[in-house]
């Protein structure tokens, strides 16, 4: 029996539950963010969340009196979580930059700051980094570094006493904002538990079981490992078994793996001949819905149900097949081209030769060096085909599709492919797409346009609106 939530009565289960979703789904909370009420949520249940979250995930909760802030254990590089422009963007690395650097200034400030005094200070600091820079002549630096600080903002980091920023960022010589400064927070948002200047490449700010103090017996290992586990299926679509080494297999297969994060999150844990996923209909936790509403989301489907429907075909239409990367082979890719970007790479080589890292820098993930699975093969669509079903796609729906997209199809294109990578869908690669196990629940998806009727106001005659008429049916074993 599960010993999560050992102190919570059953007629209270949902309420902790609600308060693990939160804390998960936004590990930064403060008294205005997520909403109001947020962060009272979490700190009834502080006690209690803990203990279950550093037991069940390796996952620490720093309570104060106006922050929860949860420092998540890392064992990937995750790209589906970035920080988001007023416009609901993804940052750039120009913005990234910018927060940072806005960071850094705000510690060297008081009580307030005003907006044109603290770009000021960012400029200073972003000249002497090749390639960044900070004109706040510019519009376009302006509206980057106000996203920066529009993200603080809605944390509760910066609150505006005076002015407007989007006016600041109209015209900088005619408006101005003041902002008071929350230390506190500024505190929660960054609190670094390595020191980055010593770091020779980003999988040193991915954790392993003796970052989190564990000493290296075998009990402890085993322990690590389910910890891992529990996160693999928590943050991602689905844990593939082929991804898994020989320990971190076992403990997916474990019982008491959908018996602990069922009881934490209230969510349920589903179980197929490929892997293993945690099954969200509600949105709860989720931090990416698909299907979804939107031009992308919907192309990205229908997408799917063709490949999907091309994985089923037998005799001269079957498709290749072709090997996956591995969990760390991906994770080394991604890495490279991070690493790629620091500012000197000689700066980081002396440093790894001075830490005793004579063989060069490494790429692999904490475990990684245990023995790889066999290879497992997947079948593969080329880039010219997917193309081309989108072209069909856009045909028969794109009446509906936005008037931007639908002039790009290249764009499209990619940013559906890169949603159904992101679901694990798909695995991207040279030259086309793997179809992973998961896509196969969407092969039966049909639709249809809804057309203008003399009841509907033109605001309901796009295609694919949230309550579009999307029929989907699930092979019960994909």
């Amino acid at each position: 029996m599960s010993r999560v939530a050992e102190g919570v009565s059953p007629l209270e289960l949902a309420d902790y539950q609600k308060a693990v979703r939160l804390v998960l789904r936004h590990p930064l909370v403060t008294a205005g963010y997520p909403d109001r009420t947020a962060l009272a949520t979490v700190r009834r249940w502080a006690d209690q969340l803990r203990t279950d979250l550093m037991e069940v995930l390796g996952h620490r909760l720093v309570t104060t009196a106006d922050t929860a802030r949860l420092q998540r254990t890392q064992d990937g590089l995750d790209a589906t979580r970035p920080a988001l422009t007023r416009a609901g963007r993804p940052f750039d690395r120009r913005r990234y930059a910018y927060l940072v650097l806005t960071l850094a200034a705000l510690g060297r400030h008081g009580a307030q700051v005003a907006l044109g005094e603290l770009a000021d200070a960012v400029a200073a600091d972003a000249v002497r980094i090749d390639g960044l820079g900070l004109d706040t002549g510019r519009k376009p630096d302006r509206d980057a570094f106000v996203d920066a600080v529009a993200w603080l903002t809605e944390r509760g980091a910066l609150t505006l006493a005076d002015g407007s920023a989007t006016a600041w960022a109209g015209d900088p010589e005619r408006a101005e904002a003041l902002y008071d400064i929350d230390r506190e927070i500024l505190l929660a948002v960054h609190h670094p538990t390595r020191v980055l200047q010593h770091l020779t490449s980003v999988t040193a700010l991915l954790d392993s079981g003796s970052a989190l103090g564990m000493s290296a017996g075998r009990a402890a290992q085993r322990r690590d490992q389910a910890r891992r586990a529990r996160r693999l299926v928590l943050e991602n679509p689905v844990a593939y078994y082929a991804d898994a080494d020989t320990e971190l297999l076992g403990q997916l297969r474990a019982p008491a793996l959908a018996e602990d994060l069922e009881r934490l999150t209230g969510l349920r844990v589903e179980r197929r001949a490929e892997g293993v996923a945690l099954i969200d209909t509600s949105g709860r936790l989720s931090d990416l819905r698909f299907p979804g509403g939107g031009t992308v989301a919907q192309a990205a489907l229908l997408l799917a149900a063709r490949i999907s429907a091309a994985v089923q075909r037998t005799g001269r239409h079957a498709l290749e097949s072709l090997p996956a990367p591995t969990a760390a082979e991906r994770l080394a890719a991604r890495a490279r081209r991070i690493d790629a970007a620091l500012p000197s790479r000689g700066l980081v080589a002396q440093i790894a030769e001075l830490a005793g890292q004579t063989e060069g820098l490494t790429y692999a993930a904490p475990g990684d060096e245990k023995q790889e699975p066999a290879e497992t093969r997947y079948p593969f669509v080329t880039d010219s085909w997917l193309r081309g079903r989108l072209r069909e796609i856009t045909a028969e729906y794109g009446a509906g599709f936005a008037a931007d997209l639908r002039g790009d199809p290249d764009r499209l294109l990619g940013q559906a492919l890169d949603l159904l990578a992101a679901m694990s869908l798909i695995a991207r690669v040279d030259g086309g797409a793997l179809a992973l196990p998961l896509i196969a629940r969407y092969r039966g998806v049909t639709a249809r346009v809804r057309t203008r009727t003399a009841a509907q106001p033109p605001s309901q005659t796009a295609l694919f609106a949230d309550d579009a008429a999307i029929d989907t049916t699930e092979d019960p074993t994909p």
